[in-house]
């Protein structure tokens, strides 16, 4: 237990230290590129920065806990607020990294509808929805902490140690978060990168050390989606067949808490706001992916008209 401890605190001030400048750079980044032209890859990676910047701030408390070894002597409500916002962002994270994938795929595979939908609604709205979707799911941890005929009184832990009620609402509504929240945007992501870098390869126009950067930088995101998201979400599947919150969750949930700092080298490699303004810069990953379709709808047209 002691052990577990002080990984726990390791890992969240590392997380903390790094991931806190990290994003509050992406931020202002995103911030000044929303003031000029913004596409939709920027809204969407805008929300995925304050999705990260909300998990950072509520990391001190955390860190309290560990310190506590793992009792919660703060407000119940802090915990409940703390609870909440730590998975809820965890979860938005997944659903946006899914819509930053649906926004590429769409960018290659259809590029002049693309260049003709890009409107700041449409991310807006997308993200709007995502935040609702991930809020929703993890509104559990409010009514199991505060309602009438679930809450435990009696408890020194901050959403652990479940009664057998507890349980009978919390499983499945994690199973379900598993699917919605896991499974589904997985599959998503797959298939859009997949399919994104058959159609690359198809396009002769595109030189081979581009198209080798854009598959990097698929795989990278669906590596940082296995690692980082994949094991905190099979441990509510396991915790479903099991009939109890695994005791190995505190780790995986490690990976995820570690994401915080992966995201940013995404935006990165994925927002037009970092690629360099010079036509030989070898981060102009906008040719292939949304956020300057100059290169594929140029010829797409022309190879319409012949």
């Amino acid at each position: 237990f002691l052990q577990c401890r002080s990984v726990l605190l390791t890992v969240y001030i590392v997380t903390f230290l790094i991931g806190l400048p990290a994003n509050i750079l992406a931020l202002y980044a995103f911030s000044v590129k929303i003031h000029t032209k913004p596409g939709p890859t920027d809204i969407l990676l805008l929300n995925l920065t304050v999705s990260d910047l909300l998990f950072l701030i509520i990391l001190p408390f955390k860190m309290h806990e560990a310190t506590s070894q793992m009792q919660w002597d703060l407000p119940d409500l802090l915990c409940s607020i703390t609870s909440f916002i730590f998975f809820s962002t965890i979860h938005s994270s997944s659903l946006l990294l899914m819509a930053v994938s649906v926004v590429r795929y769409i960018g290659i595979a259809f590029p002049v509808s693309f260049h003709q939908l890009q409107k700041p609604a449409y991310p807006i709205v997308a993200s709007v929805v995502i935040w609702i979707i991930a809020a929703v799911h993890c509104s559990i941890v409010f009514a199991t902490q505060h309602h009438p005929a679930l809450s435990s009184q009696n408890s020194t832990v901050c959403y652990e140690k479940f009664t057998p009620e507890q349980l009978k609402i919390v499983l499945p509504v994690r199973l379900e978060a598993f699917i919605v929240l896991c499974v589904v945007p997985l599959l998503i992501c797959v298939f859009c990168y997949l399919r994104s870098i058959s159609i690359l390869y198809s396009r002769p126009l595109i030189s081979m050390a581009q198209k080798r950067k854009a598959i990097g930088m698929a795989l990278g995101t669906l590596a940082v989606f296995l690692v980082c998201m994949l094991p905190f979400n099979i441990s509510h599947l396991v915790g479903f067949i099991e009939g109890d919150s695994p005791t190995w969750r505190h780790y995986v949930l490690l990976l995820s808490t570690f994401n915080t700092c992966l995201d940013p080298i995404i935006f990165y490699f994925s927002s037009s706001m970092f690629h360099l303004t010079s036509k030989k810069s070898v981060f102009k990953m906008y040719i292939w992916f949304p956020g300057d379709l100059h290169l594929t709808c140029k010829n797409i047209p022309a190879k319409i008209n012949k």
